[in-house]
């Protein structure tokens, strides 16, 4: 038959907002904005995304000022490809009920994998206003050979039923459609019969004929249809359909035959499910299955990384074993059996992994120089969702900058605490070996003036430079025993807050400040949080210089593929940072002598 191409008259709303669906995922605001302008000024567009990930979820609303250049757009715009992906738009319909209630909607099947959406649509729009249009499509976007045509009113619906049903849509196509009411899912099931007539049977021997299998269900009750799967050689595929006349005989089958021998054979005899009733069944009994997993293992299974290679299951259970009973242990390996770093240690109760964890974070084992990292094993989706979703809390301003939001992790029956982030300020421009450049200003540094180091005469006398200020920074004996107070980690300090101040979320202490969690922050931020905890500790050593050298030991960390590492182990272990800042003031000395030969 031949498909009209004259649009109907678009209803008439008293809005000018259009619903914009079948999106591509990268299509973006200023895309749309960059379409849908060229036919009047756009008020507003608003893609819709997923509140974690802000992935796009496929549709969008346009709203225009005025609803003349709306309808002007859907008329032009609708059934076109926006970015690879043909776009469907409609009037957007801020009443649900319209949608749920089924009234006006049209259901048809049997549709050639060559009708597209545009061609759907102008068949159906010459018997009324039409407000949405959808064949649906598999995941890569061929036709399943049903749609949906959704019109303003049932009069028009029944209208297209009339004419449309039964009869052939499209030029290639040779078999006529079925047009009808669209009937929802819950009364479908609702008026299907409760019993089944059809029967799948599976684990069939390739020796059995078509008539041997007849023969042996036509026992059980009057089979109507039956269907034995064969292969493009001939062969049987070991799998096929039984039909009854009567539910009590399926029923009967089923009962009798599953699990009975048949040609050397145990069969497996089962209700004939459709493949979304198999698939919903399957994942019913997965989630089930991973609930009471969950439920297992809730607050007794420890995650642990920064393992050595030699390290294996047994030394992990000796360390571990004194903080109670162990159910199991796992040091994960690669193909060649060679150790990942990381591991999984049970424990019979949540008290029990509670008290590891706080023994054990940050501790070495043997002649190991990482400290590991042990917390609470959280499942791979968990731990994406909640990153995503506090990168989206940063990106929103809804805490400071350098604010974190571990996962809360507390003693049995102790309350929360919250830890005050000390004030944000400035780290003075990072020192270079042999010049000083202007570079990203650091934030935490307390009180600094700009300054640069001191100019020293050949006679130790100290000079300055016309103009500029300096701060004297005397080299005391190169015995750090007798100069150098010995550095621990300074743990964050419990502040009460004032009736006015804003309810602030936790910093990341810094024995759990990990390669990983600043990896979900940029560089700019990660930067700052290491200040934050490696300047408290190097001001104890060297106060008038800790600005300068806490620069320095911070664009290291750009320099360095493990740049990063290297600074957190600064923060749990005193000798390497001593180290670190005896180099430092080496680098200062060298500088100001350069200085001072120029």
């Amino acid at each position: 038959m031949a498909t009209p191409t004259a649009p109907a008259t678009p209803p008439t709303f008293p809005s000018a907002s259009l619903y914009v669906g079948d999106l591509a995922n990268d299509v973006s605001e200023g895309n749309l904005f960059e379409i849908f302008n060229l036919y009047g000024p756009v008020a507003s567009i608003r893609v819709c995304r997923d509140g974690v990930t802000r992935r796009s979820l496929g549709y969008a609303y346009v709203n225009f000022h005025n609803p003349a250049d709306a309808e002007k757009a859907l008329e032009n715009l609708n059934n076109t490809n926006i970015k690879g992906r043909v776009c469907r738009i409609m009037w957007s319909q801020r009443d649900p009920s319209i949608r749920k209630s089924g009234v006006g909607n049209v259901f048809i099947k049997n549709l050639d994998p060559s009708t597209d959406l545009k061609e759907l649509y102008n068949t159906f729009c010459i018997f009324g206003n039409i407000l949405s249009c959808k064949v649906m499509t598999d995941e890569n976007g061929v036709s399943k050979g049903y749609a949906f045509v959704h019109f303003d009113t049932q009069e028009t619906a029944d209208k297209a039923i009339e004419k449309l049903n039964g009869k052939i849509l499209g030029e290639n196509s040779n078999q006529p459609v079925y047009v009808g009411r669209f009937i929802p899912k819950r009364e479908r099931q609702k008026n299907q019969p409760k019993g089944f007539t059809n029967i799948f049977v599976k684990n069939v021997d390739n020796s059995v004929t078509k008539e041997s299998f007849h023969e042996f269900f036509n026992k059980f009750g009057t089979v109507t249809n039956f269907d034995l799967a064969k292969d493009e050689t001939g062969g049987s595929k070991g799998f096929g359909f039984v039909n009854y006349e009567k539910p009590e005989d399926a029923q009967k089958s089923v009962e009798e035959a599953n699990g009975k021998e048949f040609s050397g054979k145990i069969l497996y005899v089962g209700r004939a499910q459709k493949k979304s009733e198999r698939q919903q069944e399957l994942k019913q009994k997965f989630e089930q299955l991973r609930q009471e997993r969950a439920a297992k293992y809730q607050g007794v299974n420890l995650y642990i990384k920064n393992l050595d290679d030699d390290i294996d299951d047994e030394k992990i259970r000796a360390e571990f074993s004194q903080f109670g009973t162990i159910t199991s242990v796992k040091v994960m390996r690669d193909e060649k059996q060679n150790s990942k770093g990381f591991g999984f240690v049970c424990f019979s109760t949540p008290e029990e992994a509670a008290k590891a964890v706080s023994e054990m974070n940050t501790k070495t084992i043997g002649n190991s120089q990482k400290p590991l990292y042990v917390a609470l094993a959280q499942r791979k989706e968990h731990r994406k969702a909640q990153l995503a979703q506090q990168h989206a809390q940063r990106k929103a301003g809804n805490f400071p900058p350098g604010g974190f939001l571990p996962p809360p992790m507390y003693a049995p029956g102790a309350p929360p605490v919250f830890y005050q982030p000390p004030p944000q300020q400035f780290y003075p421009p990072i020192l270079q070996r042999n010049r000083y450049a202007p570079q990203t200003q650091y934030q935490s540094m307390p009180n600094y003036m700009p300054s640069l180091p001191v100019q020293r005469s050949r006679g130790g006398n100290t000079r300055q430079m016309p103009g500029r200020r300096f701060n004297q920074h005397p080299r005391g004996p190169r015995d750090q025993s007798q100069t150098q107070p010995q550095i621990a980690p300074v743990p964050n300090q419990v502040l009460a807050q004032g009736p006015n101040d804003p309810v602030l979320a936790p910093p990341v202490p810094d024995e759990t400040l990990t390669v990983e969690m600043l990896n979900q922050f940029s560089p700019a931020d990660q930067t700052m949080l290491l200040g934050e905890r490696l300047f408290p500790l190097i001001s104890k050593a060297q106060p008038a210089l800790a600005a300068k050298i806490t620069g320095m030991l911070l664009e290291g960390k750009n320099e360095k593929a493990n740049g990063i590492e290297e600074l957190l182990n600064l923060l749990v272990n005193p000798t390497a940072l001593n180290s670190k800042i005896s180099e430092a003031i080496d680098v200062l000395e060298q500088a100001e002598a350069g200085t001072t030969k120029e």
